[in-house]
């Protein structure tokens, strides 16, 4: 592993030269050997397969995804998952009990980067931001899948994360989110090893940072940025709900706004501007502004004033007071409504208080932008989703499309084919000190997470 952002194994120039089973595997060598077992042997679900597009508007009626699940390909992969599961979940164990706090993910950044170079991957890197990238080279490498599950918590960096385990539970902060879903990428790209498949699409694993908090998708928006590869999609494992998928990104506003004034004694320096007193004001008047907004009919908006703090003592008027505020929505309509509202209950409250002030003193403000994550969405017709739907159709398991905000939100708002899908088993408390995970079905939401991945980057195989 080299932390320059080279990759510390030569590529590899010989290229197998047999066909994908996927919706690119149109090429002569397939119409011309094999037409009549396709249609014999996997009847009209791989013409349809064959004909349609990856990444076109089409809407793919049959899917490559229920295909590739027949193959004794994927049934070595599923055996695999199901021989890991005991290692599955001491990886999780461990990655947990390394602190990944906002801003603090190195440590634990570097453990899974060592336990992805010991599959014998292509490349292993650390990039510039921290993000762990480990390339898994298809055949053709025309495009490039990216299986994403971001290291960092929520938790700061002195909270005991040692897990508990009790049967089948296993209690820490961050066990399920998002320790569960690093280890079931570990598990995929090792079941892709082991089962020495060819897709035809490299296959990026990485660990992405700054997903949680103030971290702003920072790891992702380096991935997705100028300088980052070329990604053509994206499957994020950061779910707690095995049948939900994220097709709908929820966008976020956070602000930092800090009142500050000149503060004194409570009883000499009565009267004065008053900074925790306008930041009442504020939180009055914003609440009472982002209500009329959010309860009109139409996609769901929300607001939170998270954390507010300032102040020296009980008996002093303090010099600043500050408060951290969260506003959401799927709709980049309504939450810039929301952010009017904001800035206008803090000029509203600023220009009371200095009219309430008994003398000349002032209150002054700073509204400072902490996080900004983009809205988008994926339709249902799309092929990466169409996929998703039909690997958790393999497991018996009825997908639902869900909004959520979490690392997709970077691709699917610049138009690149991404969903979320559950890290698998069940998860509880998430972002509490109190947080679980059960293991629970854990193999079968693995191997739906393996089908999708190789559906998406294409099965290549010698023979049907």
């Amino acid at each position: 592993m080299k932390n320059n952002g080279q990759s510390p194994f030569p590529k590899q120039e010989s290229r197998n030269t047999s066909r994908p089973i996927t919706t690119e595997a149109c090429g002569d060598q397939i119409r011309r050997g094999i037409r009549w077992l396709c249609i014999m042997s996997l009847s009209i679900a791989v013409i349809g397969c064959i004909s349609a597009q990856v990444g076109s508007a089409e809407s793919l009626t049959l899917h490559d995804a229920e295909v590739i699940h027949t193959t004794q390909t994927m049934r070595s992969v599923y055996d695999e998952i199901v021989a890991r599961h005991a290692e599955s979940l001491d990886v999780m164990v461990s990655l947990n009990e390394i602190p990944a706090p906002p801003f603090g993910e190195r440590s634990r950044a570097l453990r899974l980067a060592q336990l992805l170079e010991s599959l014998d991957l292509d490349e292993v890197e650390l990039d510039a931001v921290g993000n762990v990238v480990a390339r898994r080279e298809g055949q053709s490498g025309a495009r490039t899948v990216a299986v994403i599950a971001h290291i960092d918590t929520v938790f700061p960096a002195q909270t005991n994360v040692t897990v508990k385990r009790d049967g089948s539970m296993f209690h820490a902060p961050g066990i399920g989110d998002n320790a569960r879903g690093l280890a079931l990428m570990v598990d995929i790209a090792a079941a892709l090893q082991k089962s020495a498949l060819t897709t035809d699409a490299d296959v990026l694993f990485i660990g992405s940072v700054g997903e949680e908090g103030l971290g702003d998708l920072r790891g992702v928006r380096a991935l997705f940025g100028e300088d980052g590869p070329d990604i053509d999609s994206a499957i994020v494992i950061d779910g707690g709900i095995l049948n939900h998928v994220v097709t709908s990104a929820v966008g976020s506003n956070r602000y930092r706004v800090t009142f500050r004034g000149k503060g004194g004694h409570s009883y000499g320096s009565f009267g004065r501007a008053h900074p925790h007193q306008a930041l009442a004001s504020a939180i009055y008047h914003f609440t009472d502004g982002a209500r009329a907004i959010t309860e009109t009919p139409g996609p769901k908006a929300t607001y939170s004033v998270g954390r507010i703090g300032g102040g020296t003592s009980i008996n002093s008027i303090p010099f600043e007071s500050w408060m951290e505020v969260d506003m959401r929505s799927v709709d980049p309509k309504r939450l810039a409504l929301l952010d009017a509202a904001l800035r206008k209950a803090i000029q509203q409250a600023l220009t009371e208080e200095n009219h309430r002030a008994l003398d000349d003193s002032v209150v002054s403000v700073d509204i400072e932008s902490v996080g900004r994550r983009p809205a988008g969405e994926m339709a249902a017709e799309m092929p990466l989703v169409q996929r998703a739907i039909a690997s958790l159709k393999t497991i018996g398991v009825q997908a639902k499309l869900v909004a959520s905000s979490t690392d997709a939100n970077l691709p699917m708002s610049l138009g690149i084919p991404a969903v979320t899908i559950s890290r698998g088993g069940i998860s509880r408390d998430a972002h509490a000190l109190t947080e679980r995970w059960e293991d629970v079905g854990t193999d079968s939401a693995a191997s739906a997470a393996a089908l999708l991945v190789i559906a998406e980057a294409g099965l290549v195989v010698d023979r049907l």
